[in-house]
């Protein structure tokens, strides 16, 4: 099963995150198939190729409830 999510990067205290496809058994911060975008929760900024992430949703890639919620808010709506 492939999962769309967060792979976390940065320094202690100091998150940001990058939207990655992966292997729903790879660990959090391993490998991963291809990225889609990142996102900085502390300044809010969001950077996601909804395309690419439509495409893998169709081919049957399951988002995360945070993703989804990533992807709504970078729509301005629902999916």
């Amino acid at each position: 099963m492939v999962k769309i999510r967060l792979k976390r990067m940065g320094k202690k205290h100091a998150p940001f995150y990058r939207i990655v496809v992966a292997d729903a058994r790879a660990p959090r911060d391993g490998k991963y198939i291809e990225n889609l975008g990142w996102y900085n929760p502390r300044g809010k900024e969001l950077e996601l190729n909804l395309g690419k992430a439509k495409e893998w949703m169709q081919k049957g890639a399951q988002p995360t409830d945070t993703v989804i919620n990533l992807m709504k808010r970078k729509e301005g709506g629902s999916i």
